[in-house]
């Protein structure tokens, strides 16, 4: 017999890189399972179809325009949760990029360090 019960009642949460791909899927998923979301993505039109999504699916979710790679960025999403749900019980750095179809030899080392930049310190909160 399954549980039916949402696993995720109550819960808040950011997930951020939440305009597409699994961080899309994750803020869907958290929301249908209870949640309430502040779904950040550095592409304000594609973060607001997640919220869209999660909303017409009865779920509860905030957009939030971020760089997930900028501390200052991640404060204010910490920030934004707090205020609007007092509380936060789950941050799901998502947000990722890669050199794109550009092969490793041949990227530029500006493309590498934004890569860099976002993958590796934008998935550790400042303090």
């Amino acid at each position: 017999m399954a549980n039916t019960a949402a696993r995720l009642a109550g819960k808040r949460a950011i997930v951020t890189g939440a305009g597409s791909g699994i961080g899309r899927a994750s803020a869907q998923l958290f929301a249908a399972e209870g949640a309430r979301v502040l779904a950040a993505d550095n592409n304000a039109a594609a973060v607001a179809g997640t919220v869209a999504a999660i909303t017409k699916a009865g779920g509860i979710a905030l957009p939030a325009e971020a760089d997930a790679a900028a501390e200052d960025n991640v404060k204010d999403l910490i920030e934004r949760a707090l205020g609007a749900w007092s509380g936060l019980d789950i941050f799901f750095a998502n947000a990722g990029i890669s050199g794109g179809r550009v092969p490793l030899f041949e990227q530029p080392i500006e493309l590498w360090q934004e890569v860099v930049r976002v993958n590796l310190i934008g998935a550790v909160p400042g303090d």
